[in-house]
């Protein structure tokens, strides 16, 4: 292989620089090529990139996003639109894709990976809901912002009688609420996996305010409900005032953690090195601290990731 390409697609999140950046610096070290497509699919579709040199990678390392820019891209999702993807590679002389991205994104490199063009999928997704890997790229970027915002809260919670609700991602996902919860010592977390009883919630915190514990914290993932109507609810039954807090984008951005701009160097430097071995059509992904590697098709056929139980457990327990 001569020549390699990368792109990120979907919704953006910190740690993907890092990949960027460590996928570059190895293929120039094994002395290929390497381009970057810029937003996505789409820019692959209007064969717009650049070239990733050493210097067009300097100091990006530390920045959220991704410099690359992301979109998604409907003409990718018909027949026509992918054929001529594989037809804008083939006239650059790509020998091999990097795919950084969420369920959609890999969607996208198996499309291109049954076409028999050399694809390897790296999974990022704040929501953490992609099976095969125990973490995504980005998650423990947005997981160290919730904890810094719900902490702030927290401390206004402390100095009045009030309940907090705060709203994190996660539309079918709960993982980011049921995790900053037990991390920050919420009394409730509720998540889009497990049915609330909404009437038993607010017994509860009107004990609590009972035995002198006059504010709460609760953290919802957005797919789970109306933050503001549980806030009303906990307000008319329980006695608590009530404030929501919609974290939304914020939990996306950010100077990427230790943890993610390791794990995207990681990823980075991985893929390319299965691409000039030989290998193809699989993603990337962390079992403990291995990297491992899954066929895309089963990626693509295994759904969304479940949500681990014991986390669920452990939120309930040490809430209350």
């Amino acid at each position: 292989m001569k020549r390699l390409a990368i792109l990120t697609s979907g919704g953006d999140c910190s740690g993907m620089n890092a990949v960027i950046r460590a996928a570059a610096r190895t293929a120039i070290a094994n002395d290929v090529e390497m381009i970057g497509y810029r937003k996505g699919f789409a820019g692959l579709l209007k064969n717009d990139y650049l070239e990733l040199t050493s210097r067009a990678v300097s100091g990006v390392l530390q920045r959220g996003g991704t410099f690359l820019q992301s979109a998604r891209s409907q003409e990718f999702r018909t027949a026509e639109g992918r054929r001529t993807a594989l037809d804008n590679l083939l006239r650059e002389k790509v020998d091999g894709l990097i795919v950084i991205g969420g369920d959609g994104s890999l969607n996208g490199a198996r499309a291109l990976d049954l076409l028999g063009f050399p694809v390897i999928g790296i999974p990022a997704s704040i929501d953490n809901d992609i099976p095969y890997t125990d973490m995504a790229l980005g998650v423990d970027t947005a997981l160290n912002n919730i904890i810094y915002a719900v902490d702030c809260i927290k401390d206004t919670a402390s100095s009045h009688d009030r309940a907090f609700i705060v709203e994190v991602m996660g539309r079918n996902s709960g993982y980011l609420a049921s995790t900053s919860a037990i991390a920050t010592g919420a009394e409730f977390a509720i998540v889009p996996e497990v049915e609330f009883d909404l009437t038993e919630m607010c017994h509860q915190l009107r004990r609590r305010y009972e035995e002198g514990r006059t504010n709460a914290l609760i953290i919802m993932a957005e797919g789970a409900g109306h933050a503001q109507e549980v806030a009303d609810s906990i307000k008319d039954c329980a006695g608590f005032e009530t404030r929501v807090t919609v974290l939304g984008h914020y939990q996306r951005g950010g100077a990427p953690t230790v943890f993610d701009r390791l794990l995207g160097s990681r990823f980075g430097l991985k893929a390319v090195e299965l691409l000039l071995s030989g290998t193809k059509g699989v993603m990337l992904g962390l079992s403990t601290t291995t990297l491992t590697t899954t066929l895309l098709e089963m990626v693509v056929k295994g759904g969304q990731k479940k949500l681990n139980n014991e986390l669920v457990h452990m939120a309930g327990i040490l809430g209350i």
